[in-house]
């Protein structure tokens, strides 16, 4: 019981375990150590501890928190998969006329935009449709989220990123108007009957710098049409400008640029716009797809694009769940899935729209690590190049150009009021890969706080240590490795490990392996992993990793055991 109590205390110190490089910025930048939240370790299944301090404590992540909506995406959908919206028509078509209405069906797609309507119109033609004599029907009804076009969470509330979701978004909700100061001119980019813009700008002759150098704007969208003033005195000598501010129902937007592109092509609709469901009776035109889920995770994470994190959530809740989405059903979604994948455990977390843009989502930097660890064991770089590159791309491409971390580090980043946080993975130049979380949420300022995780993660890249294993219980006292078919692990060997899991693998499950001739191991280490091997040749290891990811399971990888430990290979 004594040496139980003292691995204990060991254990409080090693949660609270910072080398000297650290504990020397933060001393430095003179942020209290209560409002950080830091955890670094070897990345994968090593556990091997860099640094560790609060790493349990419950904080407000902002937009860190993204990755778990994007990764429980991965993990539901797969990087291929593809958003649909569906068109329908209700009556027949006959030498080029529909004698009815023609009905889309919108389910989140995040992406649609001016470039996919226009393809969607040339579809139409090609179904031989040159007129409709109806109506266009929109049917929204997949997300249950009201009408607000704003989430108001700050006092900019027709900015882009304030825009709340639908089931039929287009442009991501942002209209842009377009200002050429030296031509008097102001135009809408894209036709849109659903707002109209008061002109009311005064062109002045002065240099084109502060109040000359950009409109003033007002929205008002409470009305059926919307509203937009430009006021203010703005410089002849100013280049074009582009407003783009959420001003008025995505919906409606489709449905003028649909029309618009219909036009174009030749088709007239002599009816308007109606909201109502899919009819029973209306028959399938076709059926358009949105880019890969791989690319708009990515844009998710590299442009931190709440939208699309906020629609990442909803519909994940109605394919689980059933339509219509709700807010309940997607977080109950993405916690759901993250625990089957054992990404998530059972700790606090609160992860409200998934984007991150709010007050009351809540976690903890392990939390985070443990979900960046199992994603990066289950797809590696492919994971990884989702996040923002540092120097290269997305939130921190300028914030490492020109220093050693530029392409050593893979992050996602989270900015609010008295918030600034880091998360993901750097690579030392002695070539090892980390998992690195950092959550400061401190009244000492936000340029603070990136400096110190600047300096954290420049000093992670000299990094030459191993860092190290979390106090344990006794080896009289810890469950030995299951040996199920005989086979004892050996040193200098490659095995296939084929899934790992939170409980005993089933019998049903050990005897599909059996069933291949493949020798194996049980091993329980945090968890129970199936080790097929050994293998003393790699090229031989290799082979039997293309069966099991064919036959057993899609994600199993390659670990080469050596006398200094274990290491993954892909």
């Amino acid at each position: 019981m004594k040496r139980i109590v003292l691995l204990l205390l060991l254990t409080a110190v090693w949660l609270h375990a910072l080398p000297q490089g650290i504990e020397t910025a933060i001393k430095h930048l003179g942020i209290p150590k209560s409002d950080l939240s830091i955890y670094i370790k070897e990345a994968g299944e090593s556990d091997r501890v860099v640094a560790s301090l609060n790493a349990t404590n419950t904080r407000t992540p902002a937009s860190v928190i993204k990755v778990l909506t994007t990764y429980a995406a991965v993990l539901e959908l797969g990087f291929d998969y593809r958003w649909p919206t569906q068109f329908y028509r209700s009556g027949r078509i006959k030498k080029g006329v529909l004698y009815g209405d023609l009905i889309v069906k919108g389910f989140g797609d995040p992406t649609l935009d001016w470039e996919d309507v226009e393809e969607i119109a040339a579809q139409i033609r090609a179904k031989g449709i040159r007129k409709i004599t109806g109506n266009i029907v929109i049917d929204r009804s997949y997300f249950k989220v009201g009408t607000q076009n704003s989430s108001h969470f700050d006092q900019h509330p027709h900015s882009p990123y304030n825009a709340m979701p639908d089931a039929m978004m287009f442009n991501e909700r942002v209209s842009t108007i377009c200002v050429a100061p030296n031509k008097n001119s102001v135009t809408k980019k894209y036709p849109d009957g659903s707002y109209v813009i008061h002109n009311q700008l005064k062109r002045v002759n002065k240099p084109c710098r502060g109040r000359y150098s950009w409109p003033q704007v007002k929205v008002d969208d409470s009305k059926a049409v919307s509203e937009v003033w430009l006021k203010g005195k703005i410089s002849k000598r100013c280049g074009n400008r582009n407003i783009c501010k959420v001003i008025t129902k995505p919906y409606k937007s489709f449905y003028y640029a649909l029309k618009d592109a219909l036009k174009q092509e030749g088709v007239t609709v002599k009816g308007t716009m109606r909201l109502k469901r899919v009819p029973k009776n209306a028959q399938i035109l076709f059926t358009h797809y949105s880019q890969p889920l791989e690319k708009i995770i990515s844009k998710t994470a590299k442009k931190s694009n709440n939208l699309y994190a906020r629609h990442l959530l909803l519909f994940l809740g109605a394919k689980r769940y059933g339509a219509p989405a709700t807010l309940k059903k997607g977080r109950r979604a993405v916690a759901e899935i993250l625990r089957e994948h054992h990404a998530f455990g059972s700790d606090t977390l609160k992860i409200d729209n998934g984007s991150g843009l709010s007050r009351t989502a809540k976690l903890s930097a392990k939390i985070l690590a443990d979900m960046l660890d199992n994603a990066y064991e289950r797809y590696g770089m492919r994971w990884m190049r989702t996040l923002s590159i540092a120097g290269v791309d997305g939130t921190i491409k300028r914030r490492f150009r020109g220093t050693v971390v530029k392409n050593r580090a893979w992050m996602k980043t989270g900015t609010l009021k008295r918030v600034k946080n880091i998360a993901g993975y750097v690579k030392s130049r002695e070539g090892r890969y980390y998992t690195a979380v950092i959550i400061v949420n401190t009244k000492k300022g936000r340029w603070k706080a990136a400096k110190l995780e600047d300096e954290i993660i420049q000093w992670l890249v000299r990094y030459k240590g191993r860092g190290v294993k979390p106090a344990s219980l006794p080896k009289t006292e810890k469950s030995a490795p299951i040996a199920v078919s005989g086979n004892t692990m050996q040193k200098e060997h490659y095995y296939v490990q084929a899934v790992r899991l939170s409980t005993p693998p089933p019998e049903s499950y050990l005897s599909s392996v059996r069933s291949f001739g493949f020798p194996f191991t049980v091993e329980k280490d945090d968890g129970y992993k199936v080790l097929i091997g050994p293998y003393s040749d790699e090229t031989e290891a290799r082979k039997v990793l293309e069966k099991v990811r064919s036959h057993i399971n899609a994600h199993a990888f390659l670990v080469h055991h050596t006398q200094e430990g274990a290491a993954k290979l892909y």
